[in-house]
């Protein structure tokens, strides 16, 4: 499972723009690895650097020191929609229309971008990429006449899904986030400054302390200094993406109003108290289980011990070859003297398919280990995800077409635990109102369709 997109903006009174913006994405850079580009504006022209892999590769220093202007935008791209490996579909993508230069940065996912696709197309829109989030861009320019509320909101009317965008039109900048809050968007300050990312980390690393997350449905604009708030939509209830909390955003930063750190420490807490086996060790998995594990092991009292080194050098692209036991092997490292003769609450974040929990039960058992007793920080996940999270389909979801019982003996261990639908709610949004649920519950606002 991985999550899709990272973006970052800002507008500065001084500074070194394209520096500023490449710390931002190095902060983001867990949220995609696929590519990373950056745009920025002096009012008249855009400057660009773009290209495949990590931001420190995709974007080299010399490159991004001749970046000119005040105003710029940034982003780190994991593809759940159109071809990975097309240069054109690297944002932020650009366009030149009505004497105007224009820029997107997208985190989301668009679940009608077929069908508005093909219908801007047969209106005579030409498309660049393959990427959904260029739909987003053509439903903004064909509306370039009118007021820059009203653009936002015609695109509000015709998308379906989810979307967090960065839209850099000559040197304005303009923050949106859509009217369920689907994915992150937040707004820091500095002075005259203005800075929006995906993450409170990539601002906080550029100085920005003054943060907030911006509203479902509002638009934040900033031009000539100024910063305008304008509230687009507004929707009946929230979408916010509960693995948001539970996985991808960084364990240091404030998402939907929570510490993600607590948060996760508070799962693991929840999960010591189902405990009904006798354990040994706590033993998190790298780095997905590291803050369950604390909060289990300061709950029961059970220590906790790092039963695997995660091998930080080895690269996407490096393993990108091997199968998934073999990638596992290559990054994680069991510490045999830690987990040999021990009984083990193995915690982690979440099980998708099982095939990767199956591999790490393998190496602990291999290594010595007496029990392994799985314990998962989520409830059991048995649908896919539609807005920008790359889950599986329903076949491929272990939790889908097995019981609990039945997934105890795929990735054999002695014991499975989950957190609970309820825990969750506990932990998230008592009112069941605030949060998405649909990878765990099946309900979606919005499910791939023809139209809208």
């Amino acid at each position: 499972m991985r999550d899709y997109c990272g973006i970052f903006g800002v507008y500065l009174n001084k500074g070194k723009i394209g520096h500023i913006i490449k710390k931002g994405l190095f902060h983001l850079q867990h949220r995609g690895q696929e590519s990373a580009g950056i745009v920025t504006s002096d009012g008249k022209t855009f400057y660009k650097v773009k290209n495949f892999g990590f931001v420190a590769r995709a974007l080299p220093d010399n490159e991004v020191n001749s970046l000119k202007g005040n105003v710029g935008i940034g982003h780190t791209r994991y593809s759940t929609a159109g071809d990975k490996d097309s240069f054109s579909n690297i944002q932020p993508i650009c366009f030149f229309a009505y004497n105007k230069n224009i820029a997107l940065s997208h985190n989301g996912n668009l679940t009608n971008a077929a069908y508005l696709k093909e219908r801007l197309v047969n209106e005579g829109s030409v498309f660049h990429s393959t990427s959904d989030s260029e739909v987003i861009l053509h439903l903004y320019v064909r509306n370039l006449n009118l007021p820059l509320a009203e653009r936002l909101r015609e695109i509000e009317k015709k998308v379906q899904g989810a979307f967090s965008i960065l839209i850099l039109e000559d040197e304005m900048l303009i923050a949106y986030r859509d009217k369920h809050g689907t994915r992150p968007l937040l707004m820091g300050k500095k002075e005259e400054d203005v800075a929006f990312a995906s993450e409170e980390g990539a601002l906080r690393v550029n100085g920005f302390t003054e943060i907030r997350e911006l509203l479902p449905g509002e638009a934040v604009v900033v031009k000539n200094g100024e910063v305008l708030s304008l509230q687009i939509a507004n929707a009946k209830r929230k979408n916010q993406c509960v693995f948001e909390l539970i996985y991808f955003a960084r364990p240091d930063g404030h998402i939907f109003g929570k510490a993600v750190y607590k948060f996760r420490k508070e799962s693991g807490r929840l999960l010591a108290r189902k405990e009904d086996q006798e354990i040994d060790i706590v033993v998190p998995v790298p780095d997905s289980g590291v803050m369950a594990a604390l909060g289990y092991s300061e709950e029961s009292g059970i220590p906790l011990e790092f039963g695997f080194i995660r091998n930080h050098y080895v690269g996407r692209s490096f393993i990108s070859p091997y199968n998934r036991e073999e990638k596992v092997r290559m990054k994680l490292i069991p510490v045999r003297s830690v987990v040999e003769g021990k009984r083990i609450a193995l915690i982690d974040d979440s099980i998708v398919r099982g095939t990767t929990s199956a591999k790490i039960i393998q190496l602990l058992r291999e290594n010595g280990a007496k029990e392994v007793h799985m314990r998962v920080a989520s409830p059991p996940v048995r649908y896919p995800c539609y807005f920008g999270i790359d889950i599986p389909t329903k076949r491929e979801l272990i939790a889908n077409n097995k019981d609990i019982e039945e997934i105890k003996k795929e990735i054999g261990a002695d014991s499975l635990i989950y957190l609970s639908l309820n825990d969750l709610y506990n932990l998230t949004d008592p009112s069941r109102n605030d949060f998405c649920y649909a990878c765990f519950r099946g309900d979606h606002i919005y499910t791939p369709s023809a139209g809208k």
